[in-house]
């Protein structure tokens, strides 16, 4: 299983430089988990960017993946992992999600790099 956090997916979808490494877990839909909060930090992010028709078509093609929403146990988990590792809400949720699929998480996001079951690679 896979996680793909924010800034992963935002820069598969730009096609920067590092869409290929990200492209594996993205494009394997079957394995793929996708937390509410991305959906929220994405969608955000493209509608200021590109509009809200280009927006939608993105939320379209990261909900071929499992969208998981986020509950009370995910919440504390996050909230747990936040206070432990000093790492922002959104990182943590995330974070928390990867744990509770017991998924690898991808990421360009140094406050994730070098925590277990973490692919990460530096922004280019």
């Amino acid at each position: 299983m896979n996680v793909v956090d924010s800034s992963a997916w935002l820069e598969y979808f730009a096609d920067g430089p590092n869409a290929d490494f990200f492209a594996l877990a993205i494009e394997h839909t079957e394995e793929l988990i996708v937390p509410s909060i991305s959906v929220y930090e994405v969608f955000k992010r493209v509608l200021q960017q590109r509009g809200e028709e280009t927006a939608l078509q993105v939320v379209a093609l990261m909900s071929q993946g499992k969208v998981v929403a986020l509950d009370q146990t995910l919440a504390l988990s996050a909230a747990k992992i936040s206070h432990e590792l000093k790492i922002p809400m959104a990182d943590s949720i995330i974070l928390a999600t990867a744990h509770a699929y017991k998924a690898t998480l991808w990421t360009q996001d140094i406050d994730l790099a070098g925590r277990d079951n973490v692919r990460y690679v530096s922004k280019k």
